[in-house]
C-alpha cells in the first residue's frame, strides 16, 4: 500500500479515546497548523498562559511555522523567516530562510513526528495505554517525538547515537521514559536501525516510528513546511522576481519534500538536495563520517522522491564548524557588523544550527552554480538554533582557543566569499535513478520493503501525489476523533 494507513482498529481506538479524555487532550487538525487563525479563541487565549517548550496539551497547537517568536505566552502571527544579506552571503541572489527555532521544543521535527503519530492515534493503530512509541533518530527527531508523545499521553523511547550534542541528551532525559544512545555520531544511522530490529525482537509491545521510512513525515513537510514557503515566497517576491531554488539536506527525506509542494506551485524551481563532503552518499555512492548534526547519510531515505530533486550538493564540515563559531562568538559578529552585515542579522545568526548553517552554503553553491541574479529567490529552511550546540562551541573553545577577529577574516573568505561550486551535481534521469537505486540496499535488503513498491516508486506517477492528496482524509479523522472525545477545557 502506497499510501498513509488509515484502517480503524476499533478496540485500541475506544481505550485511545478514554486516555485523551482523562488527559483532557485536544488534537490540532493539519489546516489548523497550517493556518492558526482556524484554531478556537478559547485555546488561542490559553496558550497567552503556556511556555513554548511546556508539556502543556494545549502545545500541540503551536506546531505551526506562524508562532510568535517568544518563549511564553505567544500568539500566532505570519511565517518566522530571515532573508540573509548579500554583504553576508556573497552572492546577487535572495537566500530566504524559514525560522526553526520558535516551534515548540526548538524544532521543526516536532512537526514531521506530529505528523506520523497522530494518524496511528486517531485510527487505533497505535494504542497509548499499552504501547511504546519509539523514535528512532540522529537527534531533533526523537526529540519531536519524545515531546509530541508526553503531550499525546503516550510512553516514549527515543533513540539516537551517543556522540550527538550534550543539550540533545540533557533535555532528552526529562522527557522521553526511556533514552537509548546507540554507537557512533551522526554518521551511524544503521546502528540506529538495527537497534529498532533489536526491539521488535525483544517482545515489548511497541511501535517504531521511523522517520525515514514514515510517510506522515513527508506528508507534514508537503503540506506545512511547502505552503508556509509559499506565502513566504509571495510576501518577498517582487514583480520581476522568481523562485530559482528550494535547498534543504535530504536528512530523513522529510523537509525535501516541501520542494515538491513548491514545484507545483512554481514549475521552474529546482529542488537541492545537501549533504556532506566528507560523508558523499547521494553525490559519489560514497561514506564516511562527519560533524554536521542532524542530516544523517549513508543510505536515501525510503521517502524521498528521489525523481523530483534536481541538484546534489556535498557541503564541507569544516565549513559548518567553523562558521558556527563565525557567527555565534562575540568577535565574529563585531567582525560580521564591522564589514557591512547589518547588526541585527549579525545579533541573530545564533538562528542556525549546524544543519542550517549546511543548508545556507548549499543555497549560495546553488546561487553561484547558476550565477543567480538579485531577481532570484533561494529559499530554505533553519531547522533548529544554536540553543541546542552551545555545548559545541565550548568544546571548540577548548580544543582551537580564543576565536580571533583573524579568524572571523579567515572563515568569511573561505568559507562564505570564497564558497565554491565543487562538490556539486546537476541531475539528469540517469543520476536520478542512479540515487534511487540506493535505497535498495538500505529498504529492500535490510528493512523488509519489496522490490515492487521501489519500483512504483520510480514507475507509479499516482505513487507521490496519492500521500500528497491525504490530508483533508487525515483532518477529517481528527476532528471525528475530537468530537468522540468531547474532551472540556
Amino acid at each position: 500500500m502506497t499510501k498513509i494507513d488509515l484502517t480503524i482498529m476499533q478496540d485500541r481506538l475506544d481505550r485511545t479515546l478514554q486516555r485523551v479524555r482523562e488527559k483532557k487532550i485536544i488534537i490540532p487538525t493539519l489546516a489548523q497548523q497550517m493556518d492558526p487563525t482556524l484554531i478556537p479563541v478559547d485555546i488561542q487565549n490559553r496558550l497567552k498562559d503556556i511556555g513554548l517548550w511546556d508539556l502543556h496539551a494545549l502545545n500541540l497547537f503551536r506546531i505551526t511555522w506562524k508562532n510568535e517568536p517568544v518563549a511564553h505566552g505567544g500568539g500566532f502571527g505570519g511565517v518566522n523567516y530571515i532573508e540573509f544579506p548579500k554583504s553576508l552571503t556573497g552572492v546577487d541572489a535572495r537566500i530566504v530562510a524559514l525560522v526553526g527555532k520558535w516551534f515548540p521544543c526548538g524544532v521543526h521535527k516536532v512537526g514531521a513526528a506530529f505528523g506520523c503519530l497522530v494518524p496511528r492515534l486517531v485510527t487505533g493503530q497505535f494504542d497509548p495505554t499499552t504501547q511504546k512509541a519509539v523514535w528512532p533518530s540522529t537527534g531533533n527527531y526523537c526529540r519531536g517525538g519524545a515531546y509530541d508523545s508526553a503531550l499525546l499521553g503516550c510512553q516514549s523511547i527515543a533513540i539516537l547515537p551517543e556522540g550527538m550534542s550534550k543539550e540533545r541528551f540533557d533535555w532528552l532525559r526529562t522527557i522521553a521514559d526511556e533514552v537509548i544512545p546507540t554507537p557512533g555520531t551522526e554518521s551511524n544511522v544503521k546502528e540506529i536501525f538495527d537497534k529498532c530490529w533489536e526491539l521488535r525482537r525483544s517482545g515489548q509491545d511497541l511501535m517504531i516510528f521511523n522517520q525515514f521510512e514514515e510517510f506522515g513525515n513527508y506528508l507534514w513537510h508537503y503540506l506545512l513546511t511547502g505552503d508556509a514557503l509559499e506565502r513566504v515566497a509571495r510576501e518577498v517576491m517582487g514583480p520581476k522576481d522568481r523562485i530559482a531554488g528550494f535547498a534543504s539536506a535530504t536528512g530523513s527525506g522529510g523537509t525535501i519534500a516541501a520542494g515538491d509542494y513548491l514545484k507545483q506551485i512554481f514549475p521552474h524551481s529546482k529542488i537541492i538536495a545537501s549533504e556532506a563532503q566528507q560523508c558523499p552518499t547521494l553525490l559519489e555512492n560514497g561514506f564516511g563520517a562527519h560533524r554536521i548534526e542532524g542530516i544523517g547519510d549513508k543510505h536515501v531515505p525510503w521517502v524521498h522522491n528521489v525523481k523530483n530533486t534536481d541538484f546534489v550538493t556535498a557541503i564541507d564540515d569544516n565549513a559548518v564548524v567553523n562558521l558556527a563559531r563565525l557567527f555565534n562568538e562575540q568577535v565574529g559578529k563585531e567582525y560580521l557588523a564591522a564589514s557591512g552585515v547589518d547588526e541585527e542579522i549579525a545579533n541573530n545568526l545564533d538562528l542556525l544550527g549546524f544543519s542550517s548553517i549546511s543548508n545556507l552554503l548549499t543555497s549560495i553553491k546553488f546561487a553561484k552554480y547558476n550565477e543567480l541574479t538579485s531577481n532570484d529567490i533561494v529559499l530554505t529552511v533553519l531547522t533548529d538554533s544554536m540553543e541546542l550546540y552551545n555545548s559545541r562551541l565550548h568544546e571548540m573553545h577548548q580544543e582551537f582557543g580564543e576565536y580571533t577577529r583573524d579568524d572571523s577574516i579567515a572563515d568569511d573568505a573561505r568559507y562564505l566569499k570564497g564558497m565554491g561550486i565543487d562538490y556539486m551535481q546537476e541531475l539528469g534521469y540517469r543520476e536520478r535513478k542512479r540515487i534511487h537505486n540506493l535505497k535498495y540496499y538500505t529498504w529492500v535488503e535490510q528493512q523488509g520493503r519489496t522490490y515492487e513498491e521501489i519500483m512504483d516508486q520510480w514507475y507509479d506517477p499516482d505513487y507521490w501525489t496519492e500521500i500528497q492528496s491525504q490530508g483533508p482524509e487525515i483532518d477529517a479523522l481528527i476532528e471525528e476523533f475530537n468530537h468522540k472525545a468531547a474532551v472540556q477545557l
